[in-house]
């Protein structure tokens, strides 16, 4: 329901590390552990072998435990994009905790992807199926596009159609004081709603070489091959911007994302790989209102935008815009 994702079983590590080498991804970046079944949270805090039988089987040792807030938010939204960061268990791989404390584990929703972790009997790592850093895939034909090139044919996608989401999952930290570490599809208010306030940072950035307790923290990250600038401001100030970058000769186009933040996440890594496929030599994206997830898709174009923010059309703005052109 969120992205297209490339995973592996979690017991085997061959194949986690063929997530990494096919990516591109750092080690330093963790995956999310993916459960068929909310019941399997308090499974995968057991010692023991689950039996077989069990809603996606084999759960145990996932996690070292259980907080009632991990409890009341998975009874609230899972199956749902919500990632909960807990202690790991003894099973989970360096590989998927980036060496690490600490997992991610969530609930997907759409049936296919929760038909799957059924039929593999298994919890699945996935990150999105992209090259590491760029636009996260929506569609089977994104996948194929984007991973093609380093897989070569894939045998096959299994393709769910159109992400209806459109963004990552949320990803909360629950191994100390409650703290949002990736804004997505379930929002702040939604949560604070279920276990009280929360600590929800903006535009929270981890150093490149340092191991993260959730993935989508680098500064860079979700980004199309044309440079992106982030304007705070409203379109006349980005059509603005753009007009006077067309003075200097430059190619700019601004990005027609809805302004409904709903719409605008569903939209938003389509609208990026459109206007990258383009002729524009730089792209202007506009802030969304903060609401809902409205907080999820400026924290991607953040990103997607290497934390370039302009709030002006100086001068001095449109020469370092400018000068971000190949040339």
């Amino acid at each position: 329901e969120t992205v297209y994702g490339l995973g592996a079983s979690i017991d085997r590590p061959d194949a986690l590390r063929r997530i990494f080498e096919v990516k591109g991804r750092p080690p330093t970046d963790p995956l999310i552990v993916h459960l068929a079944h909310a019941d399997d949270l308090a499974a995968g805090a057991l010692d023991a072998p689950v039996s077989d039988e069990a809603p996606g089987g084999g759960t145990a040792g996932l996690v070292r435990d259980v907080a009632p807030a991990a409890i009341a938010l998975a009874d609230a939204f899972w199956p749902g994009p919500l990632t909960i960061v807990l202690r790991r268990g003894s099973r989970i791989d360096d590989a998927v905790s980036a060496g690490g404390p600490s997992v991610g584990v969530r609930v997907p929703a759409h049936p296919v992807a929760a038909g799957l972790i059924r039929a593999a009997r298994c919890p699945l790592a996935a990150p999105s199926a992209n090259r590491f850093g760029r636009i996260s895939p929506t569609s089977g034909a994104d996948v194929v596009d984007e991973l093609g090139r380093w897989l070569g044919p894939c045998d096959a996608v299994l393709d769910g159609g159109s992400t209806p989401l459109g963004i990552e999952s949320t990803v909360i930290d629950l191994t100390g004081d409650p703290t949002v570490l990736r804004h997505g599809g379930i929002t702040v208010d939604d949560i604070e709603s279920v276990i009280g306030a929360v600590h929800a940072p903006e535009r929270r950035v981890v150093a490149d070489d340092q191991a993260a307790s959730a993935p989508g923290g680098l500064l860079r990250h979700y980004s199309p091959d044309t440079p992106l600038v982030l304007v705070e401001g409203d379109r006349r100030l980005a059509d603005e911007l753009a007009a006077e970058l067309t003075e200097r000769g430059v190619i700019a186009m601004v990005l027609g994302l809805p302004v409904e933040p709903t719409e605008a996440a569903r939209v938003l890594y389509r609208t990026l790989r459109d206007a990258d496929a383009g002729s524009a030599q730089v792209l202007l994206a506009v802030v969304v209102d903060p609401v809902g997830l409205g907080r999820g898709v400026n924290d991607r174009l953040f990103r997607a935008a290497h934390g370039r923010v302009v709030d002006d059309v100086t001068a001095a703005t449109v020469a370092r815009v400018a000068g971000l052109v190949r040339t």
